[in-house]
């Protein structure tokens, strides 16, 4: 999977300063949120206090990029943004989930975990021609919608993954507890340094090793910015 996930040239056009540090997990064991992985929630919101990160030019940069392709970040936050604004009672879900939106949280920075297993083909972030599936819920049961033309989304070969580049997953590809195998996408633009994004990917590796100490890890930077 690692090596065929692409960056579309029309994503890369609206923003050249796109990188993605792409992680496979497998032979992951999962299962309910446990003391530890609240801990690194709560571990997490307190760093974010402390630095103020929702002043962060990172959130800027995510904020603008959302407006460049037609979508009001006011109403349609990025990730990480949306978990910053939760920051005060992070949801706990499962612990490869916790793991990641701590992650996410304490280096603010958008964070998409995926079930390896449900995808079809290789990821790949693209702008949308509008008529791609995207599973979903409303109103408490499945349902089918799609994205605005020249939306940026993540998606497979059955349609999208994720809304508005990071915004919404899909139902199909979510983590649950008897996920094993995951694709993690790490997603950084300027002036979040490159170094800074690795770092946060061999901190979300650790934490992947301390729930399951076998698990199998590879990555991948996709999009490398000379900056």
């Amino acid at each position: 999977m690692l090596e065929r996930i692409v960056i579309d040239e029309a994503v890369r056009e609206l923003r050249p300063d796109v990188a993605v540090l792409a992680m496979t997990a497998e032979g992951l064991v999962n299962g309910p949120s446990d003391d530890r992985t609240r801990e690194w929630l709560s571990e997490a919101a307190r760093a974010s206090k402390a630095s103020e990160a929702e002043a962060d030019p990172h959130l800027d940069a995510w904020r603008d990029a959302y407006r460049a392709f037609g979508s009001k970040p006011q109403r349609t936050r990025p990730s990480v943004d949306a978990l910053l604004r939760r920051v005060d009672a992070l949801p706990a879900i499962n612990r490869v989930v916790d793991a990641y939106n701590a992650i996410s949280v304490q280096y603010v920075l958008p964070v998409g975990g995926e079930d390896l297993d449900a995808y079809q083909g290789a990821a790949r972030l693209v702008r949308a021609t509008g008529d791609e599936p995207f599973d979903t819920v409303a109103g408490g049961e499945a349902a089918v919608d799609h994205p605005d033309a020249g939306e940026v989304v993540w998606r497979d070969d059955a349609g999208v993954t994720c809304r508005r580049w990071n915004w919404r997953q899909c139902v199909r590809t979510r983590i649950t507890e008897s996920t094993t195998n995951t694709l993690f996408l790490l997603e950084r633009l300027a002036p979040y340094p490159l170094d800074r994004l690795q770092e946060a990917g061999d901190d979300l590796a650790a934490r992947l090793r301390v729930i399951s100490p076998d698990v199998r890890i590879s990555s991948r930077l996709i999009g490398e910015a000379p900056w």
